[in-house]
């Protein structure tokens, strides 16, 4: 089976940012950058579904500019066997990353696209179920369990209502929710060995241009002091006073 993971470099969940003043952006000067948390777990799934079947690969991609490399590098320690970057520095949306990536399957022809549901900078969970849509290819998505069988994988996902199971014929798009698993430190070991792995790099396939785009960014408004309460009989009376009831 051969198994591609998208990976997204994005800001480190745990670094606070800010807008920039013009609010064009964000001011990322100084701040940490890593893989995103949900393609962490996907590269993770890969990787262990590898160690249980040798005859599994794993190749993992990332769309954006040179410095994406050590995010594919990081992947690569983890137990990926090599990486791809469409290096650009375009601006794009989740219309244009399922483009792309659709280019990419079409060239590594993988039996399984395992990805984060959603990223943590724009939080959109939309390329997955897009890029399933542009092959054609079933889908499962928020999965929280997956196994592997001849010809298809069978999926537990999370959903509002609980789990839910479905057996998903391949080739198909699978994307991972937190629980999937925890991923592994990396040892120095697997440091050296991505440093010889392979990592191509090629331009963008497509000329999908963008659909959606950022107006200016604003900082949460802050919010207002809490108030100390001495009664059950009086915090559902500010309550009342608020409408909250």
């Amino acid at each position: 089976m051969k198994i591609l993971v998208p990976v997204k470099r994005v800001v480190d969940p745990y670094a606070k940012v800010k807008p920039l003043p013009d609010g064009s952006g964000l001011d990322v000067a100084g701040v940490k950058f890593d893989v995103n948390p949900f393609d962490e777990i996907a590269v993770e799934e890969a990787v262990r579904m590898k160690e249980r079947d040798p005859s599994v690969s794993v190749t993992v991609v990332s769309i954006g500019s040179g410095d994406c490399e050590e995010q594919l590098r990081k992947a690569l320690a983890i137990g990926a066997d090599e990486a791809l970057l469409v290096e650009t520095t375009d601006e794009m949306d989740s219309t244009v990353v399922a483009a792309e990536l659709e280019a990419v399957v079409r060239q590594v022809g993988p039996d399984l696209v395992l990805m984060g549901k959603q990223a943590t900078d724009d939080d959109c969970n939309q390329a997955g179920q897009m890029l399933a849509a542009r092959l054609g290819w079933p889908q499962a998505t928020f999965a929280c369990k997956i196994e592997t069988a001849q010809g298809s994988v069978r999926v537990t996902r999370e959903t509002d209502n609980g789990e839910e199971t479905l057996d998903v014929p391949l080739p198909a798009v699978v994307t991972t929710d937190l629980r999937l698993n925890e991923p592994r430190y990396i040892a120095l070991p697997g440091i050296i060995k991505a440093r010889s792995k392979p990592l191509s790099r090629q331009p963008r396939a497509t000329t999908a241009a963008p659909k959606t785009r950022t107006i200016r960014l604003e900082p949460p408004p802050s919010r207002p002091p809490g108030r100390r309460v001495g009664s059950v009989d009086e915090l559902v009376a500010a309550l009342r006073e608020r409408g909250a009831l």
